[in-house]
């Protein structure tokens, strides 16, 4: 059963139709995103989770776990790849368990 998608209207006055309760604006997301730096490769659900968390740096990154950083939600499998290269390249690593 598919949810009923609702019209929101953000605090900018952007219209949206969403059918979850996740509150964040498709267009103040894409007019947030980075134009460079790690945040920049990850979705708006993954870059806005992290930042949420307070985690907008590769150092502040490097202390968490992998285990620790997928509890997060809105983060999911598929953005550890792009969170481990961005740290290698920065020559940094996921604390470790």
């Amino acid at each position: 059963m598919k949810a009923e998608k609702t019209l929101r209207v953000c605090e900018k006055g952007h219209k949206y139709y969403k059918s979850t309760e996740c509150p964040s604006c498709p267009t103040c997301d894409k007019e947030m995103k980075p134009e460079s730096g790690f945040l920049s490769k990850l979705s708006s659900p993954a870059r806005n989770a992290l930042v949420h968390e307070g985690i907008d740096t590769l150092p502040k990154l490097s202390k968490y776990t992998e285990k620790e950083i997928l509890k997060i939600h809105g983060i999911g499998p598929a953005s550890l790849p792009t969170l481990r290269t961005s740290l290698e390249e920065a020559g940094l690593s996921f604390k470790e368990k």
